[in-house]
Parts: C-alpha cells; sequence; structure tokens
C-alpha cells in the first residue's frame, strides 16, 4: 500500500521559519546543532550557526541572507539551507504551514527524569570510584592470593550450573553497565535507548546516547566511561568483601567467580575497532564527527587504490587536518583488529562452539541419566540461544538499515 507523499511548501525571500527547540554547542571550529526530541544533530560552520540563529528570531530568508552577507561579505544560500533543515526535522512550519514532524525514538526507562538522576554527574562521583579502585589495588597487592584466576569461574563440578550461573550473573552485569550509559545521559538530558546489538561475531547490549554530543566535554566523558566505572566500582567492592570469606567456601567461590566476571568485559572495550565504549572516547578526544565510519571509508579507499581500480578520490581529503590524521591512523587499527576477530572466531571461537553443541547432542538420551541429560540441555539452551539471539539481532539490525538507506 503507498500513500501520499507530503511535499514541502516553497521556501521563498520573504518567507520566516519556525524552528523546533534547537541545542546548540560550540566545538573547535564548529558548532553542533541538534534537536534532543529526534536525537538529531550536525555540525556546522560559524555562519550556518548564525543562520540558525538568525532564523529563529523571526527573520525571513531574504533578511537574514541579507545579514549574514553584511557580517561575512559573502552570499549565503539561505532557501537551501533552509530545505536542509527542514530534511533532518529541524523545522516545525515553513511561512504559516507546519511540517509533519514523525514520533521520537521511543526511550527506555521513559518515565525516569533527570533530575531524579542528576547525582550521576557530580564532580565527587569519579572521585569515589578512584578511591574504591585504588582500596582494591592495594588489597590484591597484599593479598595477592585474591588476584582473579580463570580457574574461580569453574566452582562447580557441574557445567550446565557453571554456564547458568556464569550466564545469569553475565547479563546482570552487562544490563548495569548499559544502565550506567543510561542513567549518566539522561542526567545531561539525553533520553538514551537500550537494546541487543552485534559487533562482529559478539552479542552486545547497547545504549544509544544520541545528543549527548550537545552536552558539555566533562558529560560527554562521563556517559561514555559510565559502564567501565560501574564494572571497576563493582570488582573493587567483591575484591573487599572477599578478605572477609574464608578460601575454599562457598560464598568465596562465588564471589570470586563475580569478581571474573566483572573484569571480564574491559578487555573488549579496547576493540575501538567494534565502536566500543573507549571507541566514542577516543573519537571525542580526536574531535572526529564520524571515527568509524570516515575509518571505514579510507580503507575501502585504500582498497580501490591496491587494486588500481580508476576514479578513486581520497575521500579524507574533506575533513580538517586533526580529523584526516586520526581517520587515517583508525583505519589501520579498524582493518588489522576485525581480520585478527574475524580469524580467532575461525581459528577458536567456532570450532569450540560447534565441539560443544555436538557433545551436547550427544549426550541427549535415555542412557545418560538424569543429571547427564540436565547438563546437556542447559548446554544447548545457553550457548544455543546466545547463538540464535546474534543471529535474529543481526538479521534484525541489518533489516532496519535497507529500511533506513531505502
Amino acid at each position: 500500500m503507498t500513500g501520499a507523499v507530503t511535499e514541502n511548501p516553497p521556501v521563498e525571500a520573504s518567507t520566516r521559519v519556525a524552528l523546533h527547540d534547537l541545542a546548540v554547542r560550540r566545538d573547535r571550529d564548529e558548532w553542533i546543532v541538534g534537536r534532543m526530541a529526534t536525537r538529531t544533530f550536525v555540525a556546522l560552520p560559524p555562519v550556518g550557526a548564525r543562520a540558525v540563529e538568525l532564523l529563529g528570531e523571526g527573520l525571513t530568508v531574504a533578511r537574514t541572507a541579507q545579514v549574514l552577507r553584511a557580517e561575512t561579505g559573502e552570499e549565503f544560500a539561505l532557501t537551501d539551507f533552509v530545505r536542509d533543515l527542514a530534511a533532518l526535522g529541524f523545522v516545525a512550519r515553513i511561512g504559516d504551514r507546519p511540517l509533519p514532524d514523525p514520533a521520537p525514538p521511543r526511550a527506555t526507562l521513559p518515565r525516569l527524569r533527570p533530575h531524579q538522576v542528576r547525582l550521576a554527574l557530580h564532580p565527587a562521583l569519579p572521585l569515589l570510584v578512584a578511591a574504591l579502585l585504588t582500596a582494591a589495588v592495594i588489597t590484591l597487592f597484599r593479598r595477592p592470593d585474591l588476584i582473579p584466576h580463570y580457574r574461580d569461574l569453574l566452582w562447580s563440578p557441574h557445567g550446565s550450573v557453571v554456564l547458568l550461573s556464569g550466564a545469569a550473573a553475565g547479563w546482570t552485569l552487562l544490563l548495569a553497565h548499559e544502565l550506567a550509559h543510561l542513567v549518566t545521559a539522561r542526567a545531561a538530558g539525553v533520553p538514551g535507548r537500550m537494546r541487543l546489538g552485534t559487533r562482529l561475531q559478539f552479542l552486545v547490549m547497547q545504549t544509544d546516547i544520541s545528543g549527548i554530543e550537545l552536552a558539555p566535554r566533562r558529560h560527554r566523558l562521563t556517559a561514555y566511561l559510565s559502564g567501565i566505572a560501574l564494572n571497576l566500582s563493582v570488582a573493587s567492592a567483591l575484591v573487599l568483601v572477599l578478605t572477609g570469606t574464608d578460601p575454599g567456601t562457598t560464598a568465596h567461590d562465588l564471589l570470586a567467580a563475580a569478581l571474573l566476571l566483572a573484569l571480564l568485559p574491559l578487555p573488549f572495550q579496547c576493540l575501538v575497532f567494534t565502536r566500543t565504549d573507549l571507541y566514542f572516547v577516543l573519537q571525542d578526544l580526536t574531535g572526529c564527527r564520524d571515527l568509524y565510519g570516515d575509518g571505514r571509508a579510507y580503507a575501502r579507499h585504500l582498497l580501490r587504490r591496491l587494486l588500481r581500480r580508476p576514479g578513486a578520490t581520497d575521500p579524507s581529503t574533506r575533513l580538517p587536518a586533526h580529523e584526516r590524521r586520526a581517520v587515517r591512523v583508525y583505519s589501520v587499527v579498524l582493518v588489522v583488529g576485525t581480520a585478527l576477530c574475524l580469524a580467532f572466531m575461525a581459528a577458536v571461537t567456532l570450532p569450540v562452539d560447534i565441539a560443544l553443541l555436538v557433545r551436547a547432542v550427544q549426550g541427549l538420551g535415555p542412557g545418560n541419566g538424569l543429571a547427564g541429560n540436565a547438563d546437556s540441555a542447559a548446554v544447548l539452551i545457553t550457548l544455543g540461544g546466545v547463538n540464535v539471539l546474534w543471529l535474529r539481532t543481526w538479521w534484525r539490525n541489518r533489516r532496519e538499515r535497507r529500511s533506513a538507506s531505502a
């Protein structure tokens, strides 16, 4: 079923436009302008930000162009600029005709208000995390027997118990990690949305905090690093609690396993080529707008040059000098890191998963007893379920990207 397409009214010299509530922040030589309700933002040169300001004051297109010409000595294509703003959803009305306004993306925990979680951005909170981490490090120096080891995960002789408990604890920590991003972003006035996603072969839970780009740098970095800070805080607290338990007891073994599970996601954060939390920190510190997208485009350009394909223009030349350097270095990290990750999956992860699944299927049957069947079923449910969920999430995201680009 095809509906009629509603076109925007024409933009003329005498036209006045009404803008939605827009946030503006200066960033280096540009201005970030965005609409928090739709989590849409764009980087504009100073003249573009000035045009938004003048149009927001109610000046006509012609008068705005006249003011800009007097201030800069240059002509500015205001009609095209207004059309671009309308395409971004920044314009509420052109003349006396309102523009259609699509429903904003659905936020997670919409009843959570910024004033309810404002303490998440308190300057003292990072100091408390640092103090807790310092206490844990000192404790580990004094008690090296508490340093985590992979054997801590094998706290039970039953593999199914280890898998199920590990999955439950791991997903709980993952949910808490993403909630930390959501809460800090909400404290900065950004709605945020949590959902499942994929990063290469990894199934991840991710929090979209688009709009945080409009917040001050301290708030942005706090939102990016809040998940890592939560994992470190949980791990530090567990180290301190472990000092009060006796080795060999069930409580000690469970706490030791939880400690390792809290630390295991942290090395993954270093895989910046998969757009982890540290990737967004790196992107912010380098002043890049789309480090991943520009890095991938530059890597494709190098591949076309290697294959000697005609018309291969360097996409990084349109970027400012500081972004160009960062993008070219990141493109190397992106290609090498992706290749190594996929190779590890093919050589290690996939064969191990297949072997465990085959062994679990073979372990089902009347001759294996109740315990054997339960153990095999737990492996199938846990490991098989994760792989099915990865495939479903990957397919859903792929379909949404196709719909968005259509």
